[in-house]
């Protein structure tokens, strides 16, 4: 495994994106602990890509087949959705000290619906892997699978970096009712631009 490729997997994973928006998100809203599981969640949501990518079945789907454009259009909801529930002060992003805690299994379920509703993430791995792993070596499945394996890895320790970070500054952002806003609609837009962008692909 080359360390260019180590390079390449560490700058796409800590560039901004549904996942790591959510993880933020969740850390400041519910804490840490809320923050790693949903950081899990999205890691978790790779193993399909993953595996879509190995046998092939991402460059069906990308052929601009019906299946690719349900899926598309499921992120979009599910995204806009997001964007919805956080203007409404919904779901896990308001930041509230004496909100109870939603259950760790709904925020690792969000976690996966995060990434497991973008089909752009495996069509990511379609482009990405081929580059460090040849598709016609005799043992590129494997080999694939390891990369795979690395780029979760990778996923998992910097996603659960930004949870941590978000659940230090929590008590601070508690402490101002006008951050707490700002941040509140800074990921409504992050969902909503990120929903938006999903839809192009879909046309």
């Amino acid at each position: 495994m080359s360390i260019a490729f180590l390079l390449t997997t560490l700058v796409v994973v800590i560039t901004p994106g549904t996942g790591m928006v959510y993880t933020l998100a969740t850390g400041l809203s519910a804490g840490r602990r809320a923050g790693l599981v949903a950081a899990a969640g999205c890691t978790l949501s790779l193993v399909p890509h993953l595996v879509a990518a190995v046998t092939g079945l991402a460059a069906l789907l990308r052929a601009g087949t019906p299946a690719f454009r349900v899926v598309t259009w499921l992120g979009v909801a599910y995204l806009l959705w997001m964007a919805w529930a956080a203007l409404r002060e919904r779901g896990p992003l308001p930041v509230d000290e004496h909100r109870p805690p939603r259950p760790a299994g709904r925020l690792f379920r969000d976690g996966v619906l995060m990434n497991l509703l973008n089909p752009k993430v495996t069509v990511f791995f379609v482009a990405f892997l081929p580059q460090f792993v040849p598709p016609d070596a005799p043992d590129a499945p494997t080999r694939m699978l390891a990369c795979g394996a690395v780029f979760m890895l990778t996923t998992l320790v910097v996603f659960a970096g930004y949870a941590l970070l978000a659940g230090a500054l929590r008590r601070r952002v508690l402490a101002r009712p006008r951050l707490t806003a700002l941040l509140r609609h800074g990921f409504a837009g992050s969902f909503l631009a990120l929903g938006l962008g999903l839809a192009l692909t879909a046309r």
